[in-house]
């Protein structure tokens, strides 16, 4: 597969996200940015914003394997990663997979799920793999975990830990529609749904591809430097209590890739950087308790700090 055999490919994929997740076309792309880069994406927002159609449209728009686990605080880590099971005609015990093993994994509402149940994603997300009864299995790859959380409901929740939230590799959210788009959607679905009508466009090996070909995508010297400066820059602000881990910085390097792969350029500039620095880095970050007392936000802190660290 040649470059412009790829672009073509990535912008088919984005204008068929894009038919069902209408006037959001910078979340798709943010979407498409982190699939194709090799991380997982948690959405934050109110219900009824789109959370589970775009990761559906998504995966209808591939062909790959999606399953979608409803996470509930009676859930247990087998009902996610498989259990083995007695199998009384071979009188042996056969291991029966859980919902993980998919390429797009649609994990709704996981911070109703106990921390227990949360921590059976972690060893997937990272390594690609389940261990259980300590024998391990591979996952099949593209791997991606789309998760979903409603940032406004406190009851019958737990709170993801900072290493469930490092796995992620951005977080993002797809807010309300413009009114006239709310329009548009309501005229869009009158008669069905716009999901019903995508067909696939790109085939597993090409993904697989178009992941390989992004990790090609040149970055100066100069651009692994600005994005160094700002993860220590984190660390060493005096609003925050934790600052980005290296992986935040890994993950600002492949999404920034990302970007340029999918609006045509065989390089990285700076502004691909500042546009990812805030959803790659917002839930890495902690501020001190007396300034989220005060309603100061993580993403406020980040974004004041973008325009404060000069580029190398």
């Amino acid at each position: 597969m040649n470059w412009d055999q790829g672009f073509a490919l990535a912008s088919q994929l984005k204008n068929s996200v894009q038919r069902v997740i209408i006037g959001k076309d910078s979340v798709v792309e943010q979407c498409l940015v982190c699939f194709l880069a090799g991380g997982h994406l948690l959405i934050e927002d109110v219900p009824g914003t789109g959370k589970t159609t775009l990761a559906k449209a998504l995966a209808l728009s591939t062909q790959l394997t999606f399953r979608r686990i409803q996470l509930t605080p009676d859930l247990l880590p087998s009902d996610i990663t498989g259990a083995y099971i007695y199998n009384q005609k071979t009188s042996d015990f056969d291991f029966k997979k859980g919902p993980i093993f998919t390429h797009i994994l649609l994990a709704d509402e996981i911070n109703r799920a106990t921390p227990r149940t949360q921590s059976s994603l972690l060893e997937a997300m990272e390594e690609h793999q389940v261990t259980v009864e300590g024998i391990t299995t591979p996952l099949d790859d593209p791997f991606f975990v789309v998760a979903t959380q409603n940032p406004v409901e406190y009851q019958g929740v737990y709170k993801l830990p900072e290493a469930q939230l490092d796995r992620f590799m951005m977080r993002i959210s797809l807010g309300y529609l413009p009114p006239e788009k709310e329009v548009q959607m309501l005229l869009d679905q009158m008669l069905q749904h716009p999901i019903t009508t995508i067909t696939p466009v790109v085939g597993k090996e090409e993904i697989l591809e178009l992941q390989r070909a992004i990790r090609h995508i040149k970055v100066s010297g100069s651009i692994l430097e600005y994005i160094v400066a700002l993860g220590d820059a984190t660390r060493r602000h005096g609003d925050f209590l934790l600052g980005a881990s290296p992986r935040g910085a890994l993950g600002l390097l492949r999404t920034s890739q990302a970007l340029a792969f999918l609006r045509g350029r065989e390089y990285v500039i700076p502004d691909d950087v500042k546009e990812l620095f805030v959803p790659l880095l917002s839930h890495r970050v902690y501020l001190k308790p007396h300034l989220k007392v005060s309603g100061l936000t993580e993403k406020e802190v980040l974004t004041a700090l973008l325009h404060e660290v000069p580029i190398a």
